[in-house]
């Protein structure tokens, strides 16, 4: 099963109602664009999920940008994958390296939310990803393969979770690996969900995260395992967003 590509805008602690219009001039844009062969993902802060899912524009689906492993209880300021479900989220990323290095999330701790995530009926995007010093020590297949193992439940398939790599060192500082150096980790990675989960391993997207913008997007996305993006700062304006989505044009 070939999986679906999909382009995800993550907006990080970007955004108010204002910025609704820029949902707006996206959904235009794909819309006189022409079609796309890929799905497309805005996640907003939690405090805009609910109006944007409702504003239901059509061809993008809104997520958010992380959840608490617990369906309710007394954890102040957090949130629930179910109570995301309700604002009207479809999915959820988790394990983030800024979630991980601000927050101290563990492998572990991104594999509960995203079970989470699951038990709502959301897709989870399960990210992994090495530091700039795990990178030059040559740990970058040892850090990568090993959170993705930790972190992807035994629930997953290709229809509820996606996998996304982004190298941390990359992440905002204008600096992308090769595109060699990319399709070389999503072998590692898709040689490992197919271990481990066998012929399904084939039908799981792997999204490329870091630094990717319109004048990378194509290249990117043509390398071998590439399924899609994950992009932070690109994605707070349409025309960026729907300048890499023409790479599935």
């Amino acid at each position: 099963m070939k999986p679906t590509a999909l382009v995800a805008g993550n907006w990080k602690m970007n955004g108010l109602m204002s910025s609704q219009a820029e949902l707006e001039a996206l959904a235009g844009m794909l819309k006189d664009g022409g079609d796309a062969d890929c799905d497309v993902l805005i996640c907003p802060p939690f405090t805009l999920v609910s109006a944007f899912a409702s504003a239901g524009y059509a061809g993008v689906a809104i997520g958010a940008q992380d959840c608490h492993a617990a369906q309710s209880g007394a954890h102040t300021g957090d949130i629930s994958a179910e109570m995301l479900r309700d604002a009207g989220a479809k999915y959820v990323i988790v394990g983030h390296s800024e979630r991980r290095a601000d927050h101290a999330e563990t492998s572990a701790l991104v594999q509960d939310k995203a079970s989470a995530v699951l038990s709502e009926g959301l897709k989870a995007i399960v990210c992994v990803g090495e530091t700039e010093a795990e990178r030059d020590a040559g740990r970058t297949l040892d850090v990568v393969l090993s959170q993705v193992a930790e972190s992807v439940p035994a629930a997953a398939t290709p229809h509820n979770t996606i996998v996304a790599y982004e190298p941390v060192w990359a992440i905002g500082t204008g600096r992308t690996p090769t595109v060699a150096d990319v399709a070389d980790v999503h072998a590692a990675l898709r040689r490992a969900l197919i271990e481990r989960f066998e012929d399904a391993g084939e039908g799981f997207a792997i999204l490329y995260g870091g630094s990717v913008k319109p004048s990378n997007a194509k290249e990117l996305m043509a390398a071998d395992n590439v399924n899609g993006a994950l992009v932070g700062g690109a994605s707070l304006k349409a025309a960026d967003l729907n300048g890499i989505i023409e790479a599935y044009r």
